[in-house]
């Protein structure tokens, strides 16, 4: 067999890649021929040998997995194939496989014409938007890949879920656990048959749990919508069954359930900060002194209890390459987003939907308290305004309205990720988004949610010009 020979696709304009992801509209700007690009220029660009690639359960998805998988091995890297499998299964299989790099094919939240990529080096190390993002795209738009020597080889990842469904139940003792009826909505998207073997591991460990089961099945169509909890008009599918069944808690995830939502035993919606705040001094208790990093959006409950907790806040910029890469600088513990990504030193400084739910179900278990009376007054002492979003016309002039109407105030202001101003007692957010063509308003304050509610009206009447 004669050696491979270069290749020469001819250039084509890519501009699916993000501020660290792949994320575009099937047909527009993402295809199999980007798909097979990115994967080739992967190879290359990174010397890989060894990749590890997985996909959600969006039906375009099989096809772009099939042709990145083509990339990488006519590139001569070998694959380890997950199949249908969480983000969080990439992240945890490429350190486990001691490979070179993960690849998930997936468009998390986004609406169903869309499809992406998140993707890691060695130890699933985020991709550095400055220096390892570049030269990829630039060789993928080029098209010119070199000869690669040999054509790697596609294999299936063996033991890759059971090994992790062992994994993430570590980060709990199965022995403190107390009964608990908990609603889990997998939102018919990729989180049914993983969190099935996480379950799995947790009964064979003799937890106490039982589990009502919603929209769990996996379907490509998503008859319930794009699985997305985070959305106001979802979280009936979660609250109802909480109310039903007479649940301890929800539990609900996005599409490659990288992220994981809660709702207490009331069927309320409990808002990702006020998670970031528990966890971080659930890990404190054990850990005490350890630094925690958060993200700027919505900050004065976190930076409280991390504080009261003895622990150390770290603020980074928004999104998961940056919280990571902050994370492996400090050594944090723990990092948490509002978004509800939560990321942890122990699982490669990586996020996970899965460890959340069962750190919470033990803290709960611990303290023999409910998710509402562990989390409401923290919810009345710092009342936010929940997460705002702005498809403008102009949005650089939308928010120089906002910033020439409130910076002249005595604020103090942070242009760490987007604009913060900060006035003491009240605070706002307002930022660009790294994977959609929106602005975020977040506003928050310190004891008083009508002067939140009145702040945001404020804004969203500039902002609305």
């Amino acid at each position: 067999m004669t050696d491979p020979a270069p290749l020469d696709l001819g250039p084509r304009e890519i501009t699916c890649f993000k501020a660290y992801d792949v994320r575009g509209r099937l047909g527009e700007n993402l295809d199999e021929d980007v798909a097979y690009r990115i994967g080739r220029a992967f190879a290359e660009a990174r010397q890989a040998r060894l990749v590890v690639v997985g996909r959600d359960s969006r039906e375009s998805s099989p096809a772009l997995q099939a042709a990145l998988m083509r990339g990488l091995t006519e590139g001569g890297a070998d694959v380890l194939d997950l199949g249908l499998a969480g983000t969080e299964e990439v992240y945890f299989a490429t350190p486990h496989f001691d490979a070179d790099g993960g690849i998930e094919v997936t468009a998390s939240h986004n609406p169903i014409d869309y499809n992406g990529m998140k993707m890691v080096g060695r130890g699933s190390a985020p991709l550095d938007p400055a220096t390892d993002l570049p030269p990829l795209v630039a060789l993928a738009a080029s098209g010119r890949f070199a000869a690669p020597g040999r054509v790697g080889t596609i294999r299936p990842a063996e033991g890759a879920r059971e090994a992790y469904a062992k994994a993430v139940v570590d980060f709990i003792d199965v022995s403190v656990l107390k009964p608990m009826r908990i609603v889990v909505n997998a939102g018919n998207g990729t989180a049914g048959p993983t969190f099935d073997a996480v379950a799995a591991e947790l009964e064979r460990r003799g937890a106490p749990l039982k589990f009502i089961r919603v929209n769990h099945e996996v379907d490509s169509s998503f008859p319930n919508g794009i699985p997305n909890p985070l959305l106001e008009e979802n979280r009936h599918m979660t609250a109802d069954p909480v109310r039903a069944h007479g649940a301890d808690l929800g539990v609900a995830w996005d599409g490659d359930f990288d992220r994981c939502f809660f709702f207490d035993g009331d069927g309320r919606f409990i808002p990702g900060e006020y998670i970031v705040g528990l966890l971080a001094a659930a890990f404190l208790e054990k850990s005490p002194g350890e630094k925690i990093v958060h993200d700027p959006r919505v900050v004065m409950n976190t930076v409280a209890m991390i504080r009261e907790a003895g622990g150390e806040p770290v603020v980074s910029q928004t999104g998961h390459a940056f919280l990571k890469r902050k994370m492996r600088e400090t050594g944090a513990i723990y990092g948490g987003e509002m978004s509800a990504h939560h990321y942890f030193r122990d699982f490669h400084y990586a996020d996970s939907g899965m460890i959340p739910w069962l750190l919470v179900v033990e803290l709960l278990s611990r303290k023999g308290r409910t998710l509402s009376e562990m989390l409401s007054e923290r919810m009345r002492l710092y009342p936010s305004s929940g997460e705002v979003n702005f498809r403008l016309d102009d949005p650089e002039a939308a928010i120089a309205r906002v910033i020439a109407r409130y910076e002249g105030e005595g604020s103090a202001r942070d242009d760490l990720d987007g604009i913060s101003l900060d006035f003491g007692n009240w605070r706002f957010n307002l930022r660009r988004s790294n994977t959609e063509p929106v602005v975020r308003l977040n506003v928050e304050g310190e004891g008083n949610a009508d002067e939140v509610a009145r702040r945001r009206d404020e804004i969203t009447a500039l902002l609305q010009g």
